[in-house]
């Protein structure tokens, strides 16, 4: 059987634009590695259909960009997907992902969106379907879903900033669940685009965890996505070691500085490389452009 190559997100920094916003279209994808064109919450219900002409009319590089389509079982869902087909564009993201048969119909390559509470508890399922090629989460609409007011600890609280309990499983299940089926997966957007210290230990944590890429909702966001993902100069050095050592002693355990290098470890350094090249081959951005 021949394999399937499927999309993958040529870079880190994923930028949401309003779809019925054109004249952003280009300077989202000048400053970011992949725009995502919105059709749902970005855009009033009033506007979606003016959405989706300015969507046709101002096409963009297929292969850096996707298209969040409103959720399954809604009117705009369809008109989304019936509008899509007039354009090259051939990657989705499902918002309010619930179910494996919501994404097969599509009959796109589809971006799940883990954002609610019953998509949750489906994760695993909805990451196998085979058009399904990667997963990201939400935790705004997960936390309206469950009757609650707010995914972060507040100011006064033990952690400000950071996101509740729940929010945090829901960002692990769906990097798990990803990792399982063999599909990317993209950390949520840090809404406080001023917060940059926030921003910028979210995505140390997420390249930790192994995750592709982060969304993001503001062009200044994009620098310091790009930068958390680019590996440093000593870690890369660390990786070349370790590659070159597994080389020498034939798959072997063996020992850098004191630490124990065996196959885990050999596979972490891989990714390292593969992230540095990654970062090497990502398109460059327009470094004063802007969506605003």
């Amino acid at each position: 059987m021949q394999s399937v190559s499927f999309w993958t997100p040529p870079g880190p920094a994923l930028l949401f634009c309003p779809a019925d916003r054109p004249e952003r279209y280009q300077k989202a994808l000048d400053r970011a590695d992949v725009v995502i064109l919105d059709l749902e919450d970005a855009v009033a219900p009033e506007n979606r259909a003016a959405a989706r002409e300015a969507m046709i009319a101002h096409p963009l590089d297929p292969d850096r960009t996707i298209v969040r389509i409103n959720p399954a079982g809604t009117g705009d869902y369809r008109r989304d997907l019936t509008a899509i087909a007039d354009t090259n564009y051939r990657v989705v993201m499902q918002a309010k992902a619930e179910d494996a048969d919501s994404i097969i119909d599509t009959a796109l390559q589809t971006v799940a969106l883990i954002e609610t509470p019953l998509g949750a508890t489906r994760a695993h399922e909805i990451a196998e379907a085979v058009n399904c090629i990667g997963l990201m989460w939400g935790a705004e609409d997960l936390v309206a879903g469950l009757g609650g007011k707010s995914s972060r600890f507040g100011p006064d609280e033990d952690r400000p900033g950071q996101y509740r309990d729940v929010a945090r499983w829901v960002r692990s299940l769906t990097r798990i669940a990803a990792a399982a089926h063999g599909k990317f997966a993209v950390d949520s957007v840090h809404l406080d685009f001023r917060d940059v210290d926030g921003l910028v230990a979210e995505v140390r944590d997420a390249v930790a965890l192994g995750y592709t890429a982060t969304a993001c909702i503001h062009p200044s966001q994009v620098d310091y996505i790009r930068d958390g993902y680019r590996p440093s100069e000593d870690e890369v050095a660390w990786a070349r070691r370790v590659v070159d050592g597994n080389a020498e002693h034939q798959g072997s355990v063996f020992s850098i500085d004191g630490q124990m290098i065996d196959g885990p470890v050999l596979r972490q350094a891989e990714v390292v490389l593969s992230r540095a090249v990654a970062a090497q081959e990502a398109p460059v951005a327009e470094q004063n452009s802007s969506t605003e």
